[in-house]
């Protein structure tokens, strides 16, 4: 029997009489079998199965960050043992650099050749000239304006091509036909849904994303544990709620071989509660098939939300 949250996500019904759910996903930036399997490790023990990036292709360019690809046999056999343990694996783009088309077919080719599947999630990466729909591109109206003055002001003019049809960096025909999630707005919300009630969805002015998501931000250890103090795990439970973490595990998660100390205590309490901890493409699945979901939510409604993360990004100043 499922139980059916009060408050803030009607209609939402976990399976197994979950009371909430929680999922990550995990940037693969400077990720490396060193820095992040002790994390992983203890996610499996807990029972707790999550999403993670990669990058397929090997650097040919100084990278922004670095960490392991798919090309380091080490770390490939390391991503296809956390596959066979229930973790989703998912595509950064084609590698820690931009990629023109070819390079990022021959990365979702690599992708599918290692794990057996094309990738089912995508994140864009920062920095990426193939950035699909990513930067102000993601807005219209005025809080597109708003954005691209702000970032003016901030020296922050990074621009992305992956959707645009003339540019030596379009991939939207791929991300369309070979990818069905793909991260947009983050919040700093526990509660993903409550600030984005709609996901997944599909905007009609950015057909070459099959489904958005948003997540709530995560992005080092100390934010992590922030988000998910014992106030934030209660009011998610309380919510009836799904938090969809976007992170970083490359980022500090983990120091001398062990998981950090403060993050161990959160996901171990974390695994406590009443949870249905799935995969991100899995937890939208199940979104998708909730009563009254709709593909498409309308102008409108997807307008709400744009100005709604507008106004989180101007506070906050974060993607």
């Amino acid at each position: 029997m499922s139980h059916r949250p009060q408050g803030e996500s009607p209609g939402v019904e976990w399976p197994e009489g979950k009371r909430f759910a929680f999922s990550i996903v995990d940037d693969t930036e400077s990720s490396t079998v060193e820095n992040a399997k002790p994390v992983y490790d203890l996610l499996e023990a807990l029972g707790i199965r999550t999403t993670k990036t990669v990058w397929p292709l090997g650097f040919t360019q100084k990278p922004l960050f670095g960490g392991g690809t798919l090309e380091d046999p080490d770390y490939r056999a390391w991503v296809l043992e956390l596959q066979d343990a229930g973790f989703e694996i998912a595509f950064h783009g084609a590698t820690d650099h931009s990629s023109t088309r070819e390079e990022t077919l021959r990365a979702l080719d690599l992708f599918r050749d290692v794990l057996g599947h094309d990738p089912r999630l995508h994140a864009n990466h920062f920095g990426q000239a193939q950035g699909i729909y990513w930067g102000d591109a993601r807005l219209d109206g005025l809080p597109r304006l708003v954005y691209r003055a702000a970032n003016t002001v901030l020296r922050r003019e990074t621009h992305y091509y992956g959707h645009v049809e003339d540019s030596p960096y379009f991939w939207g025909d791929l991300c369309r036909d070979r990818i069905e999630y793909v991260r947009n707005f983050s919040f700093a919300d526990v509660n993903t849904l409550k600030p984005d009630s709609l996901m997944p969805y599909h905007d009609p002015r950015r057909p070459f994303v099959r489904f958005w998501f948003s997540s709530s931000d995560a992005a080092s250890a100390d934010a992590f544990c922030t988000l998910l103090s014992d106030e934030g795990q209660d009011r998610l439970v309380e919510s009836g709620g799904a938090c969809i973490a976007y992170t970083h595990f490359g980022f500090g998660f983990a120091k001398n071989g062990r998981p950090d100390p403060r993050f161990a205590r959160v996901v171990e309490r974390l695994a406590g509660l009443p949870g249905w901890f799935v995969p991100v493409s899995t937890l939208l699945d199940h979104l998708r098939a909730r009563p009254g979901w709709q593909a498409d939510p309308g102008p409108r409604r997807l307008g709400v939300l744009r100005r709604r993360w507008m106004l989180s990004k101007l506070r906050r100043g974060r993607d």
